[in-house]
């Protein structure tokens, strides 16, 4: 199997990368031993462009992207979000390969216009569209040749190394990372359960009210540093979504506090995550599990290992390839009802 992965690869982040399901991905076409090949689109669209301009960077990127399909003839390409590549390369690459089959993923919540005309867009060329979302509202994508599904977020080894399950002494009691957003109802949430805890939890926050965000490798140390954290989205009552951010707090072995509204008990249950309904529910279990240590270990480990093994990132490619090839699936994936044509 020959793959081609066009997406961004945080090049020109010169080390200061995110843990984004693209990457975790690619390690999983490895793990499958698929021979590929990736294409950086910004990176390569900022290295052509002359004296910065961005256009004429865009459509020489465009053009290398085709050459690159014609000399390393992949059977399989997976595009993400990836502004600068037109449709035309990608007729043009299916010209020059006719037996290519296409696949757009996409991790953005698909409530958001901007990210549903993305998705539109890559409608007319594509085989596959795979969102971090489910639901019947998938079916709005369905053009009646292609194939629409959900793909979970994934976890991989080499990036969620930390097992916090194992670790009693933490910096943070409570940990959260997200971005304030005038209107959203996270600010309020936040504040509302910043105030029921001071003086009770030692609450690391960052990227709101005035806290610096953070990236890269100190992103990483901060997840290394925490006992517990809110897995807390925009929108909660989306079936499925979530950021990426949920693979990795589970994945880190930090004890994972989800919305009840979101449907993720298809995937795991109180043994494995913790559920609340609102900010008095959230508050009362936080203390719970602060004060009772044992069972925030138990319940961290066991819903780090169920998220490793189900949300791999090589089990998580191997049902996107085998959904878009139209192979019989190798296992029964616990997401497979989450498919439609």
């Amino acid at each position: 199997m020959r793959i081609l992965w066009v997406d961004n690869m945080q090049i020109r982040q010169y080390g200061n990368l995110k843990m984004g399901p693209g990457r975790k991905l690619v390690a999983g076409a490895i793990r499958n031993n698929w021979r590929l090949a990736e294409f950086s689109d910004r990176d390569v669209t900022r290295y052509l462009a002359p004296f910065g301009i961005r256009s004429i960077g865009a459509k020489m990127a465009n053009k290398k992207l085709i050459t690159t399909a014609k000399n390393f003839k992949p059977d399989l390409l997976f595009i993400g979000h990836c502004d600068y590549i037109r449709n035309w390369a990608l007729e043009e690459i299916r010209r020059i390969l006719p037996k290519i089959r296409m696949a757009h993923f996409n991790i953005d919540p698909i409530w958001m216009d901007w990210h549903v005309r993305q998705i539109q867009e890559r409608l007319p060329v594509t085989d596959a569209i795979f969102v971090t979302s489910g639901g019947p509202k998938l079916r709005d994508f369905c053009t009646g040749r292609n194939v629409v599904a959900y793909m979970p977020n994934p976890a991989d080894p080499a990036f969620e190394v930390a097992d916090n399950s194992q670790t009693t002494e933490f910096k943070h009691d409570l940990l959260f990372c997200g971005k304030e957003i005038p209107g959203d109802f996270r600010n309020a949430f936040l504040r509302d359960v910043e105030r029921e805890l001071a003086g009770r939890l030692r609450f690391g926050l960052f990227g709101m009210f005035g806290h610096p965000p953070v990236w890269g490798a100190d992103y990483e140390r901060v997840l290394t540093e925490s006992k517990m954290s809110i897995n807390l989205n925009r929108e909660e009552d989306w079936p499925l979504y979530s950021s990426d951010r949920i693979a990795h707090l589970m994945g880190s072995g930090i004890l994972t506090f989800q919305s009840a509204k979101g449907n993720f008990q298809k995937f795991f249950s109180d043994r494995e995550i913790v559920f609340y309904d609102g900010v008095g529910d959230l508050v009362e279990k936080l203390l719970y599990y602060h004060a009772h240590d044992e069972e925030r270990r138990a319940i961290a480990a066991a819903g780090r290992a169920k998220y490793h093994r189900m949300f791999s990132g090589e089990r998580t490619l191997r049902f996107m390839v085998e959904t878009l090839t139209g192979q019989p699936y190798s296992e029964p994936y616990e997401w497979a009802d989450e498919v439609y044509r």
